[in-house]
């Protein structure tokens, strides 16, 4: 199972559909132990945290536990982070500029979808749009709760 990092937010933070994100990685829990995602989501996870701190959603206390939670889980393999290479860049790059036009795919969105891919995946789940969207080009059905 591949997840983002909008649905690893999702299992930290209380969102709309945090409940069913928590729910769906423990179905796949019960049959296997690691979930997925790109390297970039140790950046991008922060960031969210950092966000939710300026926007005054969270308090740094907050997001400190938050953080550290995250990188308990990393350390322990509940993630297995998919690296973040030079070569899967320009795979990813490769990509991209091949995609048909009407596909809007951010940088970030498709170092996912190339990590998701070349990991083995079948599919990825987010709950972003634009992600859900250009899946098909990276030979993934995009998947949301």
């Amino acid at each position: 199972m591949y997840l983002d990092t909008s649905y690893i937010a999702k299992l930290y933070l209380e969102e709309p559909d945090s409940s069913l994100v928590e729910a769906l990685v423990q179905r796949h829990l019960s049959h296997s132990h690691a979930i997925r995602t790109s390297a970039l989501a140790l950046t991008e996870f922060h960031s969210i945290l950092h966000r939710r701190v300026n926007e005054g959603g969270i308090t740094e206390a907050q997001a400190n536990r938050h953080a550290s939670a995250f990188l308990a889980h990393v350390a322990d393999g509940l993630w297995e982070l998919i690296p973040v290479s030079e070569q899967l860049l320009r795979r990813t790059a490769a990509t991209v500029v091949a995609a048909p036009s009407g596909i809007n795919i951010r940088s970030a969105d498709a170092i996912h979808l190339m990590s998701a891919a070349e990991a083995g995946e079948r599919e990825v789940w987010t709950a972003d749009r634009h992600m859900l969207a250009a899946a098909a080009h990276f030979g993934l059905a995009g998947r949301t709760v």
